[in-house]
């Protein structure tokens, strides 16, 4: 209803009939690892809230053919590479029982099959105990934290030479691919029980190397903030632009990458070093 008590009007079929559309193909593309058109490229563009029902129209296709949605991820926390790729805020979609491994050790080999222009980006992941709610301060915010740990999520897009707009990345699954998560730390084992948890992780250091050598290096403030920052804001994101969609319990959140993302191909072996903290550094080792 709107403020006067009028109906609001609902979408039109022609929107409709351009969400399937855009989906269809998406799907399609994620399938086949193959690129798509720009959806921003053609008449008439596309802006956020069609990207975003795109977004949930693949979901709910995803889980009819049986995947099932273990968590979140939000891209486009790390403020340093927006210019680079002509984006100027987050976005975020479900991560999936189909792309994610919460892994036994801190190694582990991916297959490269299936994504599209894959890139690497070392990040930090939250186990969820409780349902975090919009306008929660950090200190509450921590108190939904199961865990913490390192990840590495590999990000890819269905759209040419990695150049889209925001609502485009929206759309395009919010450009997730695969995501490792290493050993998670219970908020419990965390120093002083987890007390300093934002400035712990803003502070992070991360050294990032390929085959041996140092490629990036970047620290946790980076991602709007730090990692308890962003899941901050996207609790509150959610909010306003998704509503139909929560991060609840059980749930696991990657919150972005601390160094620019990488090109993968087969054959390589990533590593991250950490600074002083609980979390240990992952090896990633890539095939075809």
């Amino acid at each position: 209803m709107s403020g006067d008590g009028s109906k609001t009007p609902g979408p039109t079929a022609e929107r409709v009939t351009e969400v399937e559309r855009l989906a269809a193909s998406l799907l399609a593309a994620w399938d086949s690892a193959r690129c798509v058109p720009l959806p921003s490229a053609a008449a008439g563009g596309i802006d956020t809230a069609t990207a975003y029902a795109v977004s949930e129209r693949l979901r709910q296709m995803r889980v009819a053919r049986g995947e099932r949605t273990v968590g979140w991820k939000i891209g486009f926390t790390n403020r340093g590479i927006w210019e680079r790729y002509g984006v100027c805020e987050p976005m975020w979609a479900p991560v999936w029982d189909t792309t994610t491994e919460l892994l036994a050790g801190a190694e582990c080999r991916l297959s490269l099959a299936g994504l599209s222009q894959p890139r690497l980006e070392p990040e930090v992941v939250f186990g969820l105990a409780q349902t975090p709610r919009p306008g929660m301060t950090l200190d509450e915010l921590r108190a939904c934290v199961e865990w913490v740990a390192h990840g590495f999520e590999v990000v890819h897009t269905h759209f040419e030479g990695w150049r889209f707009t925001a609502p485009d990345t929206a759309a395009d699954f919010a450009l997730h691919g695969r995501l490792r998560v290493g050993p998670r730390v219970p908020l419990r084992d965390w120093p002083a029980g987890g007390a300093g948890l934002a400035a712990d992780l803003a502070a992070l250091q991360v050294e990032l190397s390929c085959d041996g050598e140092v490629k990036d290096r970047g620290q946790g403030a980076i991602v709007l903030d730090g990692p308890l920052q962003a899941l901050q804001a996207m609790v509150d994101a959610m909010a306003r632009t998704t509503p139909h969609w929560s991060i609840r319990a059980g749930d696991c959140v990657t919150t972005g990458t601390i160094t620019d993302a990488w090109p993968l191909v087969p054959g390589q072996r990533w590593s991250t070093r950490l600074s002083d903290s609980p979390l240990r550094g992952l090896t990633l080792h890539t095939q075809a």
